[in-house]
């Protein structure tokens, strides 16, 4: 895990290594056990780099790394099954130096090149040059869990780990109104019809399962993966998939689980990651020296405080619990730094608490976590997926409809934590079986209707009105497009980007077990009700692991979330003050009408109507620093 930096021109001795350490200071909490700068004899080239030792802690391990006197590589990441396919390489000839996953890498593209990427199960972001092709090779992992931006400035391509890097070699930072005005009005964070997009009008990034080609100041970028959401595999039996699921799901726990450092796991007391810590204690029963440490958030006097699930998971297991209490002086105290490493928005106060529990286990020298991220988005997690499964079914059969809607009302019956799903009528029939056509005239609908009545100002809203992200042209009438949808363009991308800086910020490596792509497309081929069913959500990790889960927590009706108790704290007087210090900001920048500072403040996270005092707050951020 570490950062990682570069300049490309087509020009002789246009790259300096002064230029280079310049971007990889910036991102020293990326990788603060060392560094590396090279450029290329003709000055054309230049990587930088910043390492956090993980595999191989030597200085054999240590990049810009260069292979065969042809390929330099500069690598973010881990490659999980690098032992697998190291054992594959030495029998076809290849010889190493060094126990990196880096030099895998290098020796598995010198065998396959692009084709590399496909035998890969890890979070990555990387270039690699080759002096023979006078080429550059860059990819970004197949979720977006490792970042990769680019920016082209003064005749020369730019990319890096954070944009931070960017500003450093004095590149313009300017924020994209269009952004802007997206978030304020529809609380929206990323454009899923342009993942390239950022907060930045100069910065890009490479979208997930994507590969760049860079050569002669021209460059391609090409998808490399993705996942037929459409296929469903309808033969095959529940207590088979039941078993596949397991082995998949340990598999990818056991390869995340390796490290010459430390490994230990983040624990919310939900299903997700009580799943990986349990399974991390069963590959650990015969190691007794071995002992795991978890890491949690608590809240005091709070009634969604997990702690009596996070207890259950000490019975059921050996671990050392390690635990932070989050309090209102909190979010004034460390916002600052928080919205310095996220660069861009990020979408409630949990960004904090997640920022803490990585802080504490820096603290505790813990330096790997693995995490239940994924599990939601790929499994069904969020009550919302109750609505487009009950459409599906209906479509397919009503005697199914109506089993599993009643199973869902008896369960749910004493549910005060989720809101309850109504059973769907003959407009959300119609409009399940033509998706595509309903979303675009309820998109229609929507534009015409929409006004100003936020306080954004006059000339803001009539300039950035027409450039609106809210039309979701994608097919959400099946639970698997759903799925597909949060999946990969709108939900758990933003997710990994919180997760990546939050523990960066610490030095820490983030894990996701769940986010195995072999683990993944065998998910997406399972049929809807392998994964709702009977009005439990997740319903195949249930019952392919209720024997080595609390069984409080495996068959728990509730769906909390990572959420603090963000209204008291917006309704904290120093958090009011930096509400009114903010819309000044913006009222100065023209976004927000003269005044603003002076009008009421919401107490809630957003209202989806430009009045979100926290979008305030976030957007305020991008004009500041």
């Amino acid at each position: 895990m570490c950062g990682i930096a570069g300049i490309l021109s087509i020009n002789p001795n246009k790259v300096s290594k002064e230029n280079l350490a310049r971007m990889t200071e910036a991102i020293i909490h990326r990788g603060p056990d060392g560094y590396g700068h090279w450029v290329s004899e003709d000055g054309k080239i230049g990587f930088g780099h910043r390492r956090l030792s993980i595999l191989d802690l030597s200085e054999s391990g240590k990049q810009p790394m260069h292979y065969l006197d042809r390929y330099t590589l500069t690598f973010n990441g881990e490659i999980y099954n690098y032992l697998e396919i190291k054992s594959d390489l030495i029998k076809k000839g290849y010889s190493f130096r060094s126990h990196s996953d880096s030099e895998v890498l290098l020796a598995l593209y010198d065998l396959k090149k692009e084709k590399c990427l496909q035998d890969l199960d890890g979070m990555f972001a990387f270039a690699i040059y080759d002096n023979v092709e006078q080429e550059v090779f860059c990819a970004r992992d197949r979720f977006g869990e490792k970042p990769f931006f680019y920016t082209e400035f003064d005749n020369a391509f730019y990319f890096a780990s954070e944009m931070k890097e960017f500003w450093a070699a004095g590149i313009n930072k300017t924020p994209d109104p269009k952004m802007v005005f997206n978030y304020l009005h529809f609380d929206i964070l990323d454009n899923h019809a342009d993942l390239g997009q950022t907060f930045f009008s100069s910065v890009r990034k490479l979208p997930p399962a994507h590969y760049l080609k860079w050569k002669n100041g021209q460059f391609s970028i090409i998808r490399y993966w993705d996942i037929d959401w459409r296929f469903q595999n309808t033969n095959l039996k529940l207590e088979d998939a039941k078993e596949q699921f397991r082995n998949l799901f340990i598999e990818s726990v056991k390869r995340r689980m390796r490290s010459d450092v430390l490994v230990g796991s983040s624990l919310s007391g939900g299903i997700d990651s009580s799943l990986v810590v349990c399974a991390m204690d069963h590959l650990l029963k015969d190691h007794k020296e071995s002992i795991q440490n978890t890491f949690s958030a608590r809240f005091k006097n709070f009634h969604k405080d997990e702690g009596y699930f996070i207890q259950k998971v000490r019975e059921k297991t050996r671990i050392n619990s390690h635990e932070v209490y989050s309090e209102i002086d909190d979010l004034e105290s460390v916002l600052d730094k928080i919205s310095f490493h996220q660069e861009e928005p990020f979408g409630s106060a949990s960004i904090l608490v997640q920022y803490q529990v990585y802080e504490l286990a820096k603290q505790k020298g813990v330096t790997v976590l693995l995490d239940g991220q994924g599990a939601d988005e790929i499994l069904a997690g969020y009550h919302p997926y109750f609505t487009t499964f009950f459409n599906e079914l209906r479509k397919k059969s009503d005697s199914k409809f109506e089993h599993e809607f009643l199973a869902y009302q008896q369960l749910h019956s004493e549910n005060t934590i989720n809101a309850k799903i109504s059973k769907p009528g003959i407009k959300q029939t119609i409009a399940s079986a033509f998706p595509r056509l309903a979303n675009k005239v309820g998109r229609r609908l929507i534009n015409m209707r929409m006004k100003n009545t936020s306080m954004m100002s006059e000339d803001f809203y009539a300039s950035y009105k027409s450039d609106t992200y809210n039309d979701y042209n994608f097919n959400l009438g099946s639970l698997n497009s759903h799925l597909y949808f949060s999946t990969f363009q709108v939900g758990l991308p933003t997710l990994l980007r919180y997760a990546d800086r939050n523990s960066m910020a610490h030095s820490r490596e983030v894990r996701l077990p769940f986010l195995s792509h072999e683990l993944v497309e065998f998910v997406f081929s399972l049929p809807s009700d392998f994964k709702i069913k009977e009005g439990w959500t997740k319903y195949i990790m249930r019952a392919s692991f209720a024997d080595l889960l609390p069984s409080e927590i495996a068959w728990r009706k509730d769906k909390i979330g990572f959420e603090p108790p963000q209204k008291s704290w917006m309704d904290n007087s120093k958090t009011q003050d930096s509400i009114r210090s903010a819309r000044e900001v913006l009222s100065k920048e023209g976004i927000l009408m003269k005044g603003a500072e002076n009008m009421p403040i919401e107490s809630t996270v957003t209202n989806n109507k430009g009045d979100g005092s926290w979008n305030h707050l976030m957007v305020s951020k991008l004009y500041k620093g």
